[in-house]
């Protein structure tokens, strides 16, 4: 006979499969692309991502000069959220033109994988910090060129963007301007904010773009990704340095004009905000930035969150189990009223030659939350109210 254990008691059996809990992508990572002629290189070397976590000890690391400081401060006024910086040479050059020249190469920077500079070293972020940053800006600059490239860079980050509309501050160059860009992760804006200067404590100009990054970051931590950077109180500024004019009852106004471009502009009513719900998107169904948003935390979080799943056995059970996680998400979301709806489903695609070759395709529709841009209310005379007059008076 031979000598085989038998088990008299208990034995406990972890069970792998089922669906998982999807955890929604982190949005409030910001990133900039910013110049500071005088920081501290081994803080800050050139075209290098680094993460900041500490703002006031990045503000002294980048010293007076360029645009690192005071875009740093508009940030910090607003969140104290974790980021990313690509600090890039000064222009050079003998005259006006070719100083502009060189700082726009230098601000796009090359994109070849292993040297890249400038924003394109922000693709680079993620492999070298850890940090993927969702919420980008290149602040003072309004080069077309940046921002056409600025578009890119964030479609392929996955990320929004904010941008100066333009070099000329008038209602119908902002809005010619406007006409040079499709991406619908870029969103323009007119005017900036002023505030006291970080290093000089002087009430100068501010970066509009650099408050929107950190306005942004602070909405995602606080209320969610479904909401946009309209209407929100703007910390740390006190006042505009390019007013426009607005009316909260009237679109026939600038900031209506500029609204009605698809641009958002700085108003002052409780404080100062920005007005302005959509981007530069083509499409209109990304119109809003929370659909923008809302889209990118979906693809992000089912993405990563199906990430266990790749390489098990191709079963109907592994199917119905991804499906289910992606649901149970949509489910919590809609709960915490940042979507509308949404269902993932299998796609007719997974036919048996597909299935074979190891491929299985699931689809998904949802609904965003669009923001209230446009509320009518409906004035009405009446003499019903003096029905029960003479009782009343009684």
């Amino acid at each position: 006979m031979a000598l085989a254990p038998r088990r008299h008691g208990v034995k406990i059996i972890e069970v792998t499969t089922g669906a998982l809990t999807l955890q929604v992508a982190a949005t409030a990572i910001w990133g900039l692309v910013a110049t500071a002629s005088a920081a501290d290189d081994k803080v800050f070397p050139l075209d290098t991502p680094v993460i900041v976590t500490d703002i006031g000890a990045a503000i002294q690391a980048a010293g007076a000069e360029g645009t690192l400081a005071k875009s740093l401060r508009a940030i910090g006024d607003q969140v104290n959220a974790v980021g990313v910086v690509v600090r890039v040479a000064e222009g050079e050059g003998g005259n006006e033109e070719d100083i502009a020249t060189s700082l726009r190469a230098n601000i796009i920077g090359d994109g070849a994988a292993g040297s890249r500079t400038g924003m394109q070293a922000l693709l680079d972020s993620q492999s070298i910090t850890g940090l993927r940053p969702r919420i980008l800006a290149v602040p003072g600059v309004t080069d077309q060129a940046v921002g056409e490239a600025l578009g890119l860079v964030a479609s392929r980050l996955n990320a929004v963007a904010y941008y100066e509309a333009g070099p000329v501050r008038t209602v119908t160059a902002a809005t010619a301007y406007r006409a040079n860009f499709t991406h619908r992760e870029l969103f323009l804006i007119f005017g900036s904010f002023t505030a006291a200067d970080p290093v000089s404590k002087a009430i100068e100009p501010t970066y509009a773009t650099a408050v929107a990054v950190g306005l942004r970051a602070r909405i995602d931590q606080e209320i969610g990704f479904h909401k946009t950077i309209s209407n929100v109180p703007v910390h740390g500024v006190v006042g505009l340095d390019t007013p426009v004019s607005w009316d909260l009852q009237d679109e026939d106004t600038e900031a209506g004009l500029l609204n009605g471009a698809d641009i958002t502009c700085l108003i002052r009513r409780d404080g100062f905000r920005f007005w302005g719900n959509r981007g530069c998107a083509t499409d209109t169904r990304f119109a809003f930035e929370s659909t923008v948003r809302t889209n990118q935390v979906l693809r992000d979080t089912i993405a990563e969150g199906v990430f266990p799943y790749i390489d098990r056995h191709l079963t109907p059970a592994l199917a119905r189990d991804i499906v289910e996680s992606i649901n149970a998400l949509f489910r919590r979301l809609k709960s915490a009223g940042q979507i509308i709806g949404a269902e993932a489903f299998l796609t007719d695609a997974n036919t048996p030659d597909q299935l074979a070759d190891g491929k299985l395709r699931i689809g998904y529709r949802f609904t965003p939350c669009a923001p209230l841009e446009d509320l009518s209310v409906e004035s009405q005379i009446t003499d019903e109210f003096y029905a029960d007059f003479n009782a009343l008076a009684a």
